[in-house]
């Protein structure tokens, strides 16, 4: 869910949604109450220091547990010193400076990611239930459908098959609901053959596409014993592996899946440390470097996933950004 604030009238808008969608998930009235008021909150700060922005809702579910995230987006003059604009009673904006203060006391966990003169972005988030077993991953995603539409024809979904942490990204052909039922069907046929390898993964999801307008997609496989990142792809699908602050673009080949593939192969890509995997659709522009973002590679996922959508958002498609990285 997505929610644009561009004057007053909007931040009651965004506290309803957010009220609306945190019910839809699960959250109990108590804590929809205080994701209310967080997003009433962060929709105040983007009008009064962002110049207007938007806040994105989703479901969670990562090392943390399960829940609500919220994010706030603006472009904005950002904030030279984060810590300091955390304190109950500083303001830049002669406002009681109470904002950030009060989302850290209602959310579990709150995360910022500013520059000064390049804008800001506020993760919060609120817990339902804790998380399973299995090897720890922090993940987040930012999305935005095509302009007007209600659904996304991007999908994706994160897997814990025996061979490794296993990422998909599909991006159905087009926009609208014909291209969300491909990624449906993606998302189906990489859930009922998520043990096979990456090649064959991709080849299930390519068969059963047939019947549908096709769509891009990708897997990214982390193989820990080995590693190693196994990366399959058709069409443009971007994927960015990230290991001790150096940045592999991965490589997919030509084609739409479900239509058009001559050539399905896996290539692989070492890492040393902790991976962050970067997937997205071509909603958005290739041309981005982390390196023109000091200190974002360290940031939670979803800080990463909503910089890279504010920026890089081509704003004619459906738009979707997702990052995990594995805690080995």
């Amino acid at each position: 869910m997505i929610t644009i604030v561009a004057d007053t009238s909007q931040v009651a808008e965004a506290r309803r949604q957010v009220s609306t969608f945190a019910r839809g998930i699960g959250l109990s009235e108590n804590r929809t109450a205080q994701a209310a008021l967080t997003a009433t909150e962060l929709a105040t700060n983007l009008l009064t220091h962002g110049g207007g922005g938007e806040i994105l809702a989703a479901r969670f579910e990562d090392e943390d547990g399960m829940g609500l995230e919220l994010l706030a987006l603006d472009r904005g003059a950002g904030m030279a010193d984060v810590e300091r604009c955390m304190r109950d009673g500083y303001s830049t904006a002669g406002t009681p400076g109470g904002g950030l203060g009060a989302i850290t006391r209602q959310a579990d966990q709150m995360r910022i990611y500013s520059r000064p003169g390049a804008g800001t972005a506020i993760m919060a988030r609120f817990t339902i239930s804790p998380p399973g077993p299995g090897p720890k991953t922090q993940c987040g995603v930012a999305a935005a459908p095509f302009p007007g539409e209600r659904i996304s024809g991007d999908s994706w979904c994160l897997a814990y098959a025996q061979a490794g942490r296993t990422l998909l990204m599909v991006d159905g052909a087009g926009h609208g609901p014909e291209a969300a039922r491909a990624a449906n069907c993606a998302v189906a046929a990489f859930h009922a053959n998520v043990e096979e390898d990456c090649e064959h993964l991709i080849e299930s999801m390519h068969r059963a596409l047939a019947a549908t307008r096709g769509a891009a997609l990708a897997v990214a496989r982390i193989d820990a014993s080995a590693r190693l990142v196994r990366y399959a792809g058709i069409g443009n699908i971007s994927g960015l592996l990230v290991s001790d602050g150096v940045a592999k673009h991965m490589v997919s080949h030509n084609g739409t899946a479900g239509h058009v593939a001559a050539r399905i192969r896996e290539f692989t890509y070492p890492f040393s440390a902790d991976p962050l995997v970067i997937l997205h659709s071509d909603g958005l522009t290739s041309r981005w470097d982390l390196a023109a973002y000091p200190g974002l590679i360290a940031q939670h996922p979803s800080l990463i996933a909503g910089v890279l959508l504010r920026d890089f958002r081509r704003g004619r498609d459906d738009a979707t950004v997702v990052a995990i990285r594995a805690v080995l």
